[in-house]
């Protein structure tokens, strides 16, 4: 899969003496200044977001100056602020970052935001509001976050606060409210340099304002964050426009996927709050175990995953094996290779370290256990020239800890009626018999599920041991499907 570029689109600052220069993106303000106008803001979704800034000088009667960076978005009531961390470049090496909060008339309320996470190389950071302000302002809110893959087509909402003035911005000086409603397109992976992590996007079909990185991307239904806005996609999309079957070439918003928000959040042992399925109404409440049987093994459970590109330089298809510990945080804690060549195990191990999951549980509390992972890329080059079976070793036969991975894996076909390309990925249960027993699906991804769904029945199991002895399992499968190449 051939990564695309993107521009960050953000106001971020670069101050020194009375120089003030701010770093903006041209050609993309076209149809975002009167996004207002059709498309009411929605306030339980804008009293979550925040502007990102540092204070400059202050004036009685005009309260801070300040430089705008862009924006962040609150994940639980404790006053922790997700957004992108390469709004926060200016901070890295010292100094802090402050927010704006309060009611959306003003004026607006300084508080210190310190970051206190931040994964550089996949773009997220989390900062920290001190005082906490939910303990004194009434009119702010926190998002629930989504790990849903949303099918293009779906509704998703965005909103975002940018001063009138970028180059004279005050507190005392009410914040522009940029609302509006659009559709995913499709998902990306974007590598912004070479060798660094391939992070995955959603694309969809609005055009983003200075100063709107940061800001949450939000699915319409449940009203919650799915995505960390970051920039303008630059590689035109086609999407259906009208009932006449036309089409409508765009450069798509992109937004990072939540999940790596969920990663680093889970690393650092920071709650956030899982959406509510059934209504947007419905309060979110924070991601639940699972039922606690008296007695018993459980094993883990997948939080947030994500799949991984297809490697661009393969010429064929391949598989990678590992044997994952889940440790009781829900961390994967040691991962070991059972079989895979580069460039898929790359690939494979890039995109696993960023898994959370709910840990397995053992006669009620968490406890550590290992999951089989599988990373399947079905060689799509016409017509096959290497097999679709595979046979494997057992893994580490004389330790007395593995997962349950196959021995025996059949590719799934690439569907003739599509060119579509991406990851399905699917939790699978084996027995301590080493039968599969039942198949979920995490990531849904038409028409390729149904054909990776077929391919998992006939593949065959070494069941997980556990201080010795066979236990059940878990395996999650990925299967990466590429377009064909005649």
């Amino acid at each position: 899969m051939q990564t695309r570029k993107l521009k960050t689109i953000s106001a971020a600052a670069v101050f020194g003496g009375a120089l003030l220069l701010f770093l903006l993106v041209t050609g993309a303000t076209s149809a975002s200044d009167n996004r207002n106008d059709n498309v009411a803001a929605d306030p339980s979704i804008s009293a979550a977001v925040c502007q990102v800034v540092y204070p400059l000088d202050e004036t009685p009667e005009d309260g801070y100056r300040y430089m705008f960076f862009g924006n962040g978005f609150f994940i639980n009531d404790q006053g922790y602020v997700v957004t992108a961390a390469h709004l926060l470049s200016y901070f890295r090496y010292g100094g802090e970052p402050y927010i704006l909060v309060g009611p959306p008339e003003g004026p607006s309320r300084m508080l210190e935001a310190p970051i206190v996470a931040a994964d550089w190389d996949h773009d997220v950071a989390v900062l920290r509001a001190t005082p906490n302000p939910f303990q004194s302002e009434k009119k702010i809110a926190y998002l629930p976050l989504s790990v849903d893959t949303l099918v293009p087509g779906t509704s998703v909402l965005s909103a975002s606060l940018r001063p009138p003035d970028a180059k004279d911005a005050h507190t005392s000086v009410e914040p522009l409210h940029d609302f509006s409603r659009s559709e995913v397109i499709e998902y990306q992976f974007y590598e912004e340099k070479k060798d660094a992590a391939e992070n995955e996007l959603v694309l969809f079909s609005q055009d983003v304002v200075p100063g709107q990185s940061g800001s949450p991307l939000v699915a319409a239904k449940t009203h919650s964050a799915v995505g960390i806005v970051v920039g303008q996609w630059l590689h035109p999309a086609v999407i259906p426009s009208g009932s006449s079957g036309g089409h409508l070439t765009v450069a798509p918003g992109a937004a990072l996927r939540i999940h790596y928000a969920i990663a680093l959040l889970t690393e650092h042992h920071i709650a956030w709050h899982m959406a509510s399925e059934s209504s947007a109404s419905e309060p979110a409440q924070p991601p639940a175990a699972p039922p606690q049987p008296p007695a018993g093994f459980v094993p883990p459970v997948p939080l947030s995953v994500v799949g991984t590109p297809y490697p661009p330089q393969a010429m064929f298809g391949g598989e990678v094996l590992l044997d994952a510990l889940v440790d009781s945080s829900g961390k994967l804690a040691d991962v070991r290779v059972v079989s895979g060549d580069s460039p898929f195990l790359e690939a494979a191990m890039t995109a696993v370290h960023t898994w959370s999951f709910v840990p397995a549980r053992k006669d009620g509390r968490a406890v550590d256990a290992r999951i089989g992972i599988v990373f399947d890329f079905p060689q799509s080059l016409m017509p096959k020239v290497v097999s679709k079976e595979h046979k494997h070793a057992e893994p580490l036969p004389d330790s007395a800890d593995h997962a349950a991975v196959p021995s025996f894996t059949v590719d799934p076909d690439y569907p003739s009626t599509t060119v579509a390309e991406g990851s399905v990925v699917l939790l699978a249960r084996v027995d301590a018999q080493g039968q599969l027993t039942s198949t979920s699906v995490l990531r849904d991804l038409p028409p390729f599920t149904a054909s990776t769904e077929a391919a998992l029945h006939h593949w065959q199991f070494i069941p997980a041991e556990r201080d010795g002895v066979k236990t059940d399992s878990a395996v999650i499968v990925v299967a990466t499907f590429r377009r064909p190449a005649l």
